[in-house]
């Protein structure tokens, strides 16, 4: 092959490269321009979609609908639950408006909304708890309640029987029939053998509102279901992580809220709680000794930590079968957020004061100067 045909060659082969840089180029500038207006068509569709999201779902509409908002609504619960009644156009727009506007001091009741009002009419008659009717009554049911316990407030505020109660909360139909109506909330884990009571611990401690005077023990029992279900909504996503269950969550904080003083560190005992668990150590916890021999005592005999109940974490290892008692929000979060300890026992004194240790001899020092 002389010079010249390899010039040739060479010559052709450096157009091609031109040509295959020139479709190169051109397949990228078309992929952007592509690119670029389906951007600019998917800003102008969002614009378009959140301007009218922030605007009155109906401006001419005079119908007034009644919409209950749950003791201990989260604003994510308060969203979804106007836009379930047509009162705002989207869930997520209203929640970033209101975080947007610094506004989450929301009250519950029941309020008589239009699709007329505005999202900052909306705003303002939540916090400021301008409710469509007012309560003829209301009914407080503390922490850390049994529902034997529970039954006996619910009588003395409305009427209600204490056997009547108790009857229904325990009813295997009616249990199936809240299954269905709270799935996210009540599984089959409240049915489990060694379970005493399937709504014990499920009934969230509250200040309830009635707007009748004698309300049914079903309007009773689901407005306190109601507000379980508001109050656990915002952890579904950590339990769903962490591979947990309500009836895991609700357990292991009635130990937390039954263990509570006025003083207590709630983060700090569920470290223990936890740190136990790890190594497959008894959590021996003296209120579930006294829930599994059914009675209220003020001191634990040694002969009480000996009694076989699936209950009683001196026998047994890890959590009980259910909870022991209602949980308020802090023990709940104190299982979710809990302190980063060593410490694997704990006493409380007389006045509630409580002493953490790492080593069982340091516990029983401990025993020695603040109890005995």
């Amino acid at each position: 092959m002389d010079k010249g045909t390899k010039k040739d060659q060479m010559f052709e082969k450096m157009l091609e490269q031109k040509k295959e840089v020139k479709i190169v180029r051109r397949i990228v500038f078309v992929v952007a321009i592509v690119l670029l207006i389906v951007g600019l068509l998917s800003g102008r569709a969002m614009y378009k979609y959140i301007t009218e999201a922030l605007q009155p779902v109906d401006p001419n509409s005079e119908e007034v609908i009644e919409v209950e908002i749950p003791i201990g609504s989260g604003l994510t619960s308060i969203a979804q639950t106007l836009e379930k009644k047509g009162i705002i156009k989207d869930a997520k727009i209203f929640k970033y408006y209101a975080k947007f506007n610094n506004e989450s001091q929301f009250q519950a009741g029941s309020y008589g909304l239009t699709k007329a009002m505005t999202l900052d009419e909306l705003i303002e008659s939540l916090k400021t708890g301008k409710v469509y009717r007012t309560p003829v009554f209301t009914m407080t049911v503390p922490e850390g309640l049994t529902l034997d316990q529970i039954a006996k407030v619910v009588e003395k505020r409305t009427g209600v029987k204490e056997q009547a109660f108790l009857d229904y909360v325990n009813d295997k139909n009616i249990i199936a029939d809240l299954m269905n109506k709270y799935p996210n909330i009540l599984s089959d884990e409240i049915l489990a053998e060694n379970v005493k009571y399937p709504l014990e611990g499920y009934l969230y401690p509250a200040t309830y509102p009635f707007y009748e005077e004698k309300p049914s023990v079903e309007t009773v029992v689901t407005t306190m279901l109601d507000a379980t279900s508001a109050n656990l909504t915002p952890y579904f996503a950590y339990l769903q992580e962490n591979e947990k269950t309500v009836h895991w969550l609700l357990t292991f904080a009635s130990l937390l809220e039954r263990e509570a003083t006025a003083k207590t560190d709630r983060e700090t005992i569920a470290s223990v709680f936890y740190n136990r668990m790890k190594k497959n150590m008894p959590l021996q916890t003296d209120p579930t000794v006294l829930y599994a021999l059914g009675e209220h005592k003020d001191r634990v005999l040694f002969e009480d930590l000996k009694i076989q109940d699936p209950y009683n974490t001196y026998v047994n290892t890890g959590l009980p079968p259910g909870p022991i008692a209602n949980a308020g929000k802090s023990s709940i979060e104190a299982v979710v957020d809990p302190s980063i300890t060593d410490y694997f026992y704990f006493l409380a004194d007389n006045e509630g004061n409580n002493y953490f240790s790492k080593t069982y001899e340091e516990h029983l020092k401990k025993r020695a100067e603040f109890i005995d």
